[in-house]
């Protein structure tokens, strides 16, 4: 069985079983997170490619499309420290095998996405200066980019998250040894802390407004704004908050009717505050504001009832597994099926946007199954055999 984390990792190997199964560390299984994920996702993929008053009253969730990524990145933290926690605490954390699990997971689909993304480099290239462009290149390669706000978009613009996730992973080992709060209400007062901190920047940009905009929204491109749009610091409470989440989660029991009621009112306030998204501060909404709302939901899902049961349905679930790959290749494979004339061709265009989403799904399915897991395992594989190396030589 494969621990999880959030954008980055699918969270568990499925298989058709109740739900007393566990993972390899002994902790219950989360499938209605898993199931959720890939609604997250598909969310992020009608964002950026449909008009939300399509979507009838889900329109407003779809037109804030882009809180789906501080949602996965507070679940990030929870599932990190939900499977590792315990592990930590028994002082059976090895730092090296985690930073060798997370980078195979992470580092094959990443580099296919670069490689389906190959013919944007072109318009990078006209976009940039030579010197900008070969260090959008490099540090792109190497999960750098999203430290430069004028180079986090490049090559693969959904891609900024993954050196802010890179940096979770490189953090978490010494965030999960931190003695945290035995006490409900440190615990409670800790998490309060860590949404004010996440406001901070929010709040500092809306007062300050570095970039002279008075009203800055989705097409806001100053220097000051990509920074706390798509450098890791900024987006480091959220992850930390679900980190945090994980030991309240372990205060409640799975079976607890609160869980249910917890659920429905984070889902439902996630609505609400979307719903009414134009009269929130955009900074505010894209990170930040939503950590409570998105920790409720998260809580409600992590037991056993009736929201769990829908959002575990096995369907879902599995297309949650390959949540990662559509997150990263929707963008840029979006434009290659677009541009290619293809649709038009064949006539299928007159099924669009819809077989365009499921082609995106379908080829997220599949990357998973021939990119992600055998690199994966290739990796993993390759690491073993040279440490093994110098033990077989002697």
């Amino acid at each position: 069985m494969r621990p999880a984390a959030a954008v980055l990792d699918p969270p568990i190997e499925i298989r058709p079983a109740g739900p007393k199964l566990s993972s390899s560390n002994g902790r219950s299984r989360l499938p209605a997170l898993t199931g959720l994920r890939i609604f997250a996702a598909l969310n992020l993929v009608f964002f950026h490619f449909s008009d939300p008053k399509q979507f009838g009253w889900l329109a407003p969730v779809v037109d804030n499309g882009y809180s789906s990524v501080s949602f996965f990145l507070l679940l990030s933290g929870f599932i990190l420290a939900y499977n590792y926690s315990d592990r930590a605490a028994r002082g059976q954390l090895r730092v090296g095998e985690f930073w060798l699990a997370r980078f195979s997971r992470l580092y094959p689909v990443y580099l296919f996405s670069l490689i389906v993304s190959l013919g944007m480099l072109m318009a990078e290239f006209h976009a940039h200066s030579l010197p900008s462009f070969l260090a959008g290149v490099v540090l792109t390669l190497v999960l750098l980019q999203g430290w430069s706000p004028t180079l986090s978009t490049f090559w693969n613009t959904p891609a900024w998250t993954m050196p802010t996730e890179a940096f979770f992973y490189l953090l978490f080992p010494m965030v999960i040894r931190w003695k945290r709060p035995k006490k409900l209400a440190w615990l409670l007062a800790l998490l309060l802390a860590l949404w004010c901190l996440g406001m901070l920047g929010p709040a500092l940009y809306t007062w300050l407004h570095p970039d002279g905009d008075l009203h800055p929204g989705r097409y806001s491109n100053g220097w000051w704004i990509r920074a706390l749009k798509f450098t890791p610091p900024p987006h480091l409470p959220s992850f930390l908050f679900g980190v945090v989440l994980a030991d309240l989660n372990d205060r409640f029991a799975v079976a607890s009717r609160w869980r249910l009621w917890l659920g429905i009112a984070g889902l439902g306030s996630i609505y609400f505050v979307l719903a009414h998204g134009q009269s929130v501060p955009y900074v505010f909404l894209h990170d930040g504001l939503m950590m409570p709302l998105f920790g409720l939901a998260i809580l409600g899902l992590a037991g056993t009832n009736v929201l769990s049961r829908i959002f575990g349905f096995l369907p879902f679930v599995m297309l949650g597994e390959a949540s990662y790959c559509l997150y990263l290749l929707h963008f840029n494979l979006w434009a290659l099926i677009h541009d290619s004339g293809v649709l038009e061709k064949s006539g299928l265009i007159r099924l669009d946007p819809w077989f365009s989403y499921l082609l995106l799904v379908l080829a997220a399915v599949m990357a998973m199954k021939w990119i992600e897991r055998p690199g994966q395992r290739l990796i993993r594989t390759w690491f073993r055999n040279q440490q093994n190396e110098p033990v077989a030589s002697r």
